[in-house]
């Protein structure tokens, strides 16, 4: 069992490129089980491969912390045919990366706080003015939210220039984090597909929907789309990046249910 996990679902990083950069370049297995189920645990369903439970590199069994999660992960191996591609599989390899980092929960977050110094709504376009406008539309009412709900006021730049933020906004922001590995995972993966703590934030309070996260993330990369057409390559990678960010969605509205 361990073997195949290994190199199925890998030791995943939370990174979700790499974590499709690395199943693209794992050779795919052959199914070797008849059915995947899940079975009560300490803390929550494990997910099992002919009643045998899934574990990670490091031997940790996977334990999701709903049913609904476990469900949808042993749906992912059901849905294997005759070989197992772990590019279909992305509440597995979520499911992996959690398990391997629930001790490093704090450092995870770390990692995402990082992006409150950053983030992509804090830098504009100064023009052409429709896509100043449409920025606005897009990512003023989340800084609106943050600085009303949360208490956290962050300044704007206009083009790339790096502009340092309040630690005082930092700080409130980073106050409202989760503390449970999943959400953590899940928050962390939003933001490092969005480019965008805050984004991230506003899906996991409920201040946005995942379609207007998405759409907000991509206001800049949807305008050259409309100017200049698709690049098939970014097209193919946005699609890619498309199914791990909605896994983090499945595993955040498992968690509210």
């Amino acid at each position: 069992m361990r073997e195949l996990f290994d190199e199925v679902a890998g030791h995943s990083p939370l990174d979700p490129e790499e974590a499709v950069r690395r199943a693209t370049r794992t050779p795919q297995r052959k199914r070797f089980y008849k059915e995947a189920g899940i079975a009560p645990a300490d803390g929550g369903f494990a997910v099992t491969l002919d009643g045998k439970p899934i574990r990670t590199p490091s031997r940790r069994q996977v334990v999701a912390p709903a049913s609904a999660i476990a469900e949808a992960i042993a749906e992912e191996w059901n849905a294997q045919g005759e070989t197992i591609d772990p590019l279909t599989m992305p509440l597995t390899r979520f499911a992996n990366s959690v398990a391997e980092v629930t001790d490093r929960v704090d450092a995870v977050a770390e990692d995402v706080a990082k992006y409150l110094g950053s983030d992509l709504l804090f830098y504009r376009a100064g023009h052409p003015e429709a896509l100043v406008a449409r920025e606005a539309a897009h990512w003023d009412p989340v800084l609106s939210w943050a600085a009303n709900e949360l208490g956290a006021h962050f300044i704007l730049s206009e083009g790339i220039v790096h502009v340092a933020q309040p630690e005082q906004a930092i700080k409130a922001a980073r106050g409202v984090f989760p503390a449970d590995p999943w959400s953590v995972a899940a928050l962390h993966v939003v933001t490092t597909l969005t480019g965008s703590a805050l984004l991230a934030l506003a899906l996991f309070r409920g201040a946005m929907d995942s379609d207007d996260v998405w759409a907000a993330a991509h206001v800049d990369d949807d305008w050259n789309v409309e100017k200049w057409g698709v690049d098939e390559e970014v097209a193919a990678r946005r699609a890619a990046r498309f199914i791990d960010f909605r896994a983090a969605v499945t595993i955040l509205d498992a968690l509210k249910a």
